[in-house]
């Protein structure tokens, strides 16, 4: 192995623009997932960071003995073991900020596909049904008038928010504190924003503190008009709850871009003509996919070159100069 650049792995698939910048900067190494039985004698001794598709758990980091720094490719980390990363002094990155508006749009988009049924009304046109059996039946639902509720505040919920402001809907919150620096209606506990409103758009990180807790009492508190958006992540959300809600009709419709547990996605689901779905692709575009990759690898140079990531997550606000 190079004793003269840092050796990089990466265990399972990544962008291939993070490959390709990272071979002219690392000793790059692949393996074929996040599996500590790959790790050989020679990848232990030798690696020191690890870029990674929001998949590394301890025991991986436990079995590369001079690990540093875990750079990952998403703006959620949930599938890195941040916590046990923080206790070993290895600092955790992700790529905040350069993926708010694609997600922010994405969730305006799907808010309306759901309410409108658009991606329904296109498919009757497309299977020539206007021509044999008339006009697309209207949309039970609209957005004129709606009250939402975002479940998360933070860069992408704001962004939601604002784009929100200029459809003149009213905006509430819920997050563990209140923020001063926003005009929204804050609610301190989910169920009561729930109770506030009949739009919920949820965009929290996916943890054991908040698996689930979209349930079936908040989708009771929403009322027969709600709707729930979902570009967080799919562990927010109890799909079980969800769908028996939508089918005994407790909640009008709901837009997912996120799974409990993806790529499946339950049949009972896909069946009920009122909600969208979307494949996880709230950040899906060529360009921000691109900005991401190259915060990867950006992190990771100025880890090496600098001492310093530019991203850590807030476990690990490490510089390389104090291990």
């Amino acid at each position: 192995m190079s004793q003269d650049r840092p050796i990089i792995l990466v265990p399972g698939k990544m962008h291939p623009r993070v490959l390709e910048r990272m071979t002219t900067l690392f000793d790059v190494r692949q393996v074929d997932g996040p599996d500590a039985s790959l790790i050989t004698p020679e990848l232990a001794a030798g690696v020191t960071g690890i870029a990674t598709v929001n998949n590394v758990p301890s025991s991986l980091m436990d079995a590369l003995k001079k690990l540093e720094i875990v750079s990952n490719f998403g703006v959620g980390y949930d599938g890195v073991d941040a916590g046990h990363a923080a206790r070993s002094g290895i600092v955790v990155t992700h790529t905040p900020d350069v993926l708010n508006d694609e997600v922010a749009d994405t969730a305006i988009g799907l808010l309306i596909n759901t309410l409108r049924r658009l991606p329904a009304a296109e498919q009757w046109l497309r299977d020539g049904r206007w021509v044999k059996d008339g006009p697309f039946p209207l949309s039970p639902l609209s957005l004129g008038g709606r009250q939402v509720g975002l479940y998360g505040l933070g860069r992408i919920g704001q962004a939601i928010a604002r784009r929100l402001q200029g459809f003149d809907l009213d905006i509430a919150y819920h997050t563990r504190s209140r923020r001063d620096d926003v005009p929204y209606a804050y609610h301190a506990t989910l169920l009561a924003l729930a109770q506030a409103v009949d739009t919920l758009i949820v965009i929290v990180p996916g943890s054991a503190e908040t698996k689930h807790t979209v349930n079936a009492d908040i989708l009771q508190a929403l009322g027969p008009d709600g709707v729930v958006i979902n570009v967080g992540r799919g562990i927010t959300v109890d799909e079980t709850a969800l769908i028996a809600a939508l089918q005994q009709g407790v909640i009008a419709g709901a837009g997912l871009d996120v799974f409990e547990r993806e790529p499946q996605v339950p049949e009972a689901l896909m069946a009920l003509p009122q909600v969208s779905l979307l494949p996880h692709v709230a950040s899906a575009s060529v360009g921000t996919r691109n900005k991401m990759a190259d915060l990867v690898v950006d992190n990771l140079a100025s880890w090496f070159q600098n001492g310093k990531a530019l991203t850590p997550v807030a476990e690990t606000p490490f510089t390389r100069r104090a291990r």
